[in-house]
């Protein structure tokens, strides 16, 4: 990213990627703020994204789908209507490639050996847009199935576009649990688009921003973390939990207690009756 084209280089020609609320971000766990009011996030239409194909777009930077306006976002502070989704990714073989990071990590998806087939959608026609500005259609699909499981556990943030020009009207939203696909699948994202129209032909790989500073902004959360993470619910049942074995335990000692107490008693009242017998004889 040294070129004169590179990260470091964007603000020369766009100031507003040197000014102090960028993103990506490192999310440090230990110092976020946990909101009670933030609701979990409710994709509407997500699963029925209409009837007409999707546009499948290589524009030399990533890999893009344009999504219908008929898709949106409850538990926003107003209603977010959906435009398109891309990916980032590392090069070849690695296993980095997100644009944010947790405790200092990145990732490349939650890599497993099943592959994910609603990624499958998208990664099955990469071969159709190796090329710089190729284009394809994608037949509609359940674009939700894309999205993590848990919908509920997240961090937010105020931060910008990780591209030029850089503009910092992004209310991030960052999901705390990974999307699953196979090695084959990220490989296969990895080594089949290119970012150039002509030859020779230069892979399209580590297409992400590195990590900004966060400065004075504030991470808020929408769960609570202890040692590993639980939602409010969560800790509420670990909580209910405790309470009940505590109970549970308090009742079993108040029984054993009760039970050696009454075998006291009767081993007082058989050494009471024995010494009366002996002593009328």
């Amino acid at each position: 990213m040294s070129s004169p084209h590179g990260q470091d280089h964007w603000p020369a020609s766009y100031p507003e990627c040197g000014s102090n609320a960028q993103s990506p971000i490192n999310i440090q766990t230990d110092s976020v703020t946990f909101d009670p009011e933030l609701p979990t996030l409710q994709p509407h239409g997500y699963d029925q994204p209409g009837t007409e194909p999707l546009d499948l777009h290589n524009n030399g930077h990533t890999v893009q789908l344009s999504l219908p306006p008929t898709m949106y976002l409850e538990g926003f502070p107003q209603k977010y209507v959906a435009a398109q989704l891309h990916l980032h990714w590392g090069e070849t073989g690695s296993l980095g490639g997100s644009e944010h990071q947790i405790n200092s990590e990145a990732t490349a998806a939650e890599v497993g050996e099943t592959k994910n087939p609603a990624y499958e959608h998208i990664l099955s026609h990469l071969h159709e847009i190796r090329n710089k500005d190729q284009k394809t259609s994608v037949p509609p699909f359940n674009v939700g199935e894309l999205l993590p499981q848990r919908l509920d556990q997240f961090f937010r943030y105020n931060g910008s576009l990780t591209t030029p020009p850089c503009y910092q009207s992004v209310l991030w939203t960052v999901f705390n649990r990974k999307a699953q696909i196979s090695m084959g699948q990220l490989e296969e994202l990895q080594e089949t688009l290119f970012s150039t129209e002509e030859e020779p032909s230069r892979p399209l790989v580590r297409n992400y921003r590195a990590p900004q500073p966060l400065n004075q902004r504030t991470v808020f959360t929408s769960f609570i973390q202890v040692g590993s993470v639980y939602t409010t619910g969560e800790m509420l049942s670990l909580g209910v939990g405790i309470l009940v074995c505590c109970l549970c335990l308090l009742l079993a000692v108040y029984f054993i207690a009760r039970k050696i107490r009454k075998k006291r008693l009767g081993n007082r009242k058989s050494v009471v009756f024995t010494s009366a017998r002996a002593t009328e004889a």
